[in-house]
């Protein structure tokens, strides 16, 4: 393993990271929150805090899955060789 491998790893999954909340982000914004909280004057930024880190938490597992999806194929790939 040469450090290149784990430069590209480590990009592979930032990339992942930041793709998936930001997926997760825009699916959230469809979503009517604001039903689920008392609308006071000064909640507009707690709402948006709440959806910013629900995006942030399913984004973040979505990528794990997906990451983990990636390395078994890889491994699978390995048996078959």
């Amino acid at each position: 393993m040469t450090f290149q491998y784990f430069g590209f790893d480590a990009l592979l999954r930032i990339v992942s990271h930041l793709s998936f909340v930001y997926l997760a982000f825009w699916a959230l914004q469809s979503v009517n929150l604001e039903i689920l909280f008392r609308k006071k004057a000064g909640q507009i930024r707690q709402i948006r805090c709440v959806l910013i880190l629900a995006a942030i938490v399913i984004g973040y597992i979505a990528s794990s899955f997906f990451l983990e999806v990636l390395l078994l194929f890889k491994n699978a790939l390995l048996i078959v060789r």
